[in-house]
């Protein structure tokens, strides 16, 4: 894709012109949203540790850092490796890594930037990174991973204190501090059920903490919360540092999570499609299907490009449908249809590079280097 579309780089009229499906990122959009959590951040007076699951581009997760990030997250060692090719020297690792191959991995990555931090789980694990990370000759900070609930990782709170105690007395390990992500509540439509549960659950992370200071294993980071929580967490005075990471780019399953009101961030990300069929009327064809976006919150929202009240359906793996009104101007073969993706995360994950556009004009292609890297 980067070379179908490169001769359109500064050309102007560019983005209309693009070969797709196409995903492209609203440059100015993009800006306001690094630019409004940053903000958000200071004024809070919390770090911020943006989650690079969500665009796993060296440019962004540069651009995040640039306006106030204190470092990153990846979800996967795989992610951390790409953006520390690309020079990002501040990476917590946010699942945990189990295997000898990728704790191998993890002490060589661990050797080659500036701050490496891993999480763990399990006392049995965390015997094996020691004994890996002392091998390797530099220490690795490790935060404990705390289940607020979800249930997916992560160690109960009662029984994070003796996992506490063995990392911090382990040759080859430096106790950090807790994660503790609650993903379960990040879009909960209702406001006030997801302030209540996000509370709840940094309330029992904030009786940890006091728990472990007074055992003398006060943690130093308490990393978590996400895009729905953002404005939420902190009025807990729990967490050092947020893990937003949806807010660069929003989608509809976020945009959904403030519903009959103004989002806090702007939709940046988009796929661009083309109407290659409309020999019916009301209906017409796209080239992007099922394999252009990630499927597991149902179909995008139209953007711009079709009649008002227009919606979009899978028609294959090709190809995507739109139906709209028999009333409204009929759909034509080249149509250019924008479209705001379900979920952005696995659907960036689709596509090797980020067509950046600033108005109508293409200004620039980005490599998303972390893509395809699930392990």
């Amino acid at each position: 894709m980067t070379d179908l579309n490169a001769s359109l780089v500064n050309v102007p009229g560019g983005r209309e012109k693009l070969q797709t499906p196409a995903l492209v990122i609203d440059l100015d959009v993009l800006e306001r949203n690094i630019a409004a959590m940053a903000e958000h951040a200071r004024k809070r007076r919390i770090a911020l540790r943006p989650h690079a699951k969500t665009h796993k581009s060296v440019e962004i997760a540069r651009r995040q850092i640039a306006a106030g990030a204190l470092g990153i997250c990846c979800a996967k060692l795989g992610e951390a490796e790409a953006l520390a090719d690309g020079g990002i020297d501040s990476i917590l690792i946010t699942s945990p890594v189990v295997t000898d191959g990728g704790m191998a991995r993890l002490v060589a990555l661990n050797a080659r930037i500036g701050e490496l931090m891993a999480v763990c789980d399990n006392q049995r694990v965390a015997t094996r990174l020691a004994e890996a990370a002392r091998a390797g000759g530099k220490k690795l900070k490790i935060l404990i991973d705390i289940d607020p609930g979800l249930g997916r990782t992560g160690i109960a709170p009662a029984d994070a204190p003796a996992l506490v105690a063995f990392v911090a007395r382990a040759e080859g390990l430096e106790y950090a501090g807790l994660q503790c992500y609650a993903g379960q509540v990040q879009h909960m439509e209702s406001a006030n059920q997801r302030r209540d549960a996000s509370l709840s659950a940094l309330k029992e992370l904030g009786a940890l903490r006091d728990r472990l200071a007074a055992a003398g294993h006060a943690p130093r980071i308490l990393s978590g919360g996400g895009t729905g929580t953002f404005d939420i967490d902190p009025d807990a005075c729990v967490l050092s540092e947020l893990q937003a990471g949806s807010y660069v780019f929003m989608d509809r399953q976020y945009n959904d999570v403030w519903p009959g009101v103004r989002a806090p961030f702007e939709t940046s990300l988009h796929v661009q499609t083309t109407v290659i069929s409309a020999n019916r009327t009301g209906l017409a064809t796209t080239d992007a299907g099922f394999k252009a976006f990630a499927t597991d919150a149902g179909a995008p929202a139209i953007a711009q490009g079709a009649p008002e009240g227009a919606s979009y359906f899978f028609f294959g793996d090709e190809q995507g449908g739109i139906i709209y009104s028999q009333s409204a101007r009929k759909l034509v073969p080249g149509d250019v249809v924008s479209c705001v993706v379900p979920h952005c995360d696995p659907t960036v994950n689709l596509y090797d590079c980020f067509h950046v556009v600033r108005g109508e004009t293409l200004v620039g292609i980005w490599p998303i280097e972390g893509r395809g890297r699930s392990a």
